[in-house]
């Protein structure tokens, strides 16, 4: 596929505030071809910019500086992965190039007990890296990685362990169900099933624990290690301890999704199905279905992420479902949202990074209606996602 030129002028005129997104506009589909452009005008810029090719570009600092962050952060592998996404859908060695130069450097991350988001890191960046490109180098460190991961299983507890400090005792996040697609994956290249038992023991756990009875969950599940009990419902970044913060509502959309896919297990289907209703049901959910930070948080801040991140299930969701149209269509509303001036960033601004408006920790006051590297690398994913559904109809 040749490479794309930018269309001329394409922001010329648009005067729409940064920090207030437009709502209640009816959304058009996404111009993929467009969009795509534009990402790429942003990450030519963000090579450009970039030095030391063992710091990632995280989000943006307070001070309207970059904030770069070493391997070992939990965000670092959505960079190289956005690059990897940029190959598979221009085709050009270029891409590859400058995806493998910033994939190297994460090579220490499959031997870091300290961290449940090796899945995060590797399966972002060396996961896409072998998919494209079959480089079987990759393998063993994505296998090693998989192996690190699983020494923070608890079989009493029947889950894997997220964080390692106070004042938490064995906490479990609903954002870990998304590192078992890396478990997933080392079942099938080793052909040791001890990966999938603990990826299905996980997700039926967190399907045990963290839902509540409208389908909604809780951030984090503390377990008692004597007892191996659940001893606390809470959050960590959400509005309360009884809210349904956005990206959490996200990350258990897509997991239960990729779960079923992996296992064909219907439980899973049922639950990302109902974790779907949930959002798209949710009286807040904003007419152009980019939630704000917290779904009891209407009229605050928006996070963008978490939109990407949903629009993206919602896509696979849809090829799994009877519910298919529906689930498409929201997402195609996602998407054209997010494709938008109101959140796609014009090339030139933003530290280079695609959206803008997604918020990280707002109980700590950090990353807030701003840019944030995993909100370009799911969108980059529902963008191709859509663009091969589309393809198809």
């Amino acid at each position: 596929m040749q490479k794309k030129t930018l269309i001329p002028l394409l922001f010329i005129a648009l005067t729409l505030d940064s920090c207030t997104p437009a709502i209640g506009q009816k959304a058009q589909k996404p111009d993929v071809e467009k969009s795509m452009e534009i990402a790429q005008a942003h990450l030519e810029n963000s090579l450009k910019a970039l030095g030391d090719k063992t710091l990632y570009p995280r989000s943006t600092n307070a001070d309207g500086s970059i904030n770069l962050v070493p391997a070992r952060d939990w965000t670092s592998g959505f960079y190289p992965g956005s690059l990897w996404f940029m190959y598979d859908y221009t085709g050009e060695k270029v891409w590859a190039d400058s995806a493998t130069s910033r994939t190297v450097g994460l090579e220490s991350v499959q031997f870091n007990t300290h961290t449940h988001d090796l899945g995060f890191v590797l399966y972002s960046s060396f996961g896409n890296g072998l998919r494209l490109t079959e480089n079987e180098t990759y393998a063993p460190i994505l296998l090693q990685g998989a192996t690190t991961l699983i020494k923070r299983f608890n079989p009493e507890i029947g889950s894997i362990r997220s964080w390692d400090f106070k004042p938490w005792e064995f906490p479990v996040i609903i954002d870990n169900i998304m590192n078992m697609e890396l478990l997933f994956w080392a079942t099938k290249y080793s052909g040791d099933s001890t990966f999938y038992g603990i990826a299905v023991k996980h997700a039926d756990t967190t399907l045990k624990n963290h839902f509540r009875a409208d389908n909604s969950s809780f951030h984090v599940v503390d377990y008692d290690t004597i007892t191996n009990e659940v001893s606390a419902k809470k959050t960590h970044r959400g509005k309360s301890d009884d809210s349904a913060s956005a990206r959490g509502q996200a990350w258990g959309l897509y997991g239960y999704t990729l779960l079923y896919r992996e296992t064909k297990d219907k439980k899973y289907l049922a639950q990302a199905e109902k974790i779907a209703e949930f959002i798209l049901n949710h009286p807040n959910l904003p007419e152009d279905m980019v939630p704000y930070w917290d779904f009891d948080a209407p009229n605050e801040v928006r996070d963008a992420s978490a939109a990407a991140v949903v629009a993206s299930g919602l896509l696979e969701l849809s090829t799994y479902t009877d519910q298919s149209t529906r689930y498409f269509d929201a997402a195609e509303k996602m998407l054209a949202s997010l494709s938008s001036p109101a959140y796609l960033a014009e090339p030139g601004t933003n530290n280079n990074f695609i959206l803008m408006h997604s918020t990280g920790h707002m109980p700590k006051g950090t990353e807030i209606d701003g840019p944030i590297a995993y909100a370009d690398y799911y969108y980059l994913e529902a963008l191709l996602r859509y663009q091969k559904l589309t393809a198809k109809k």
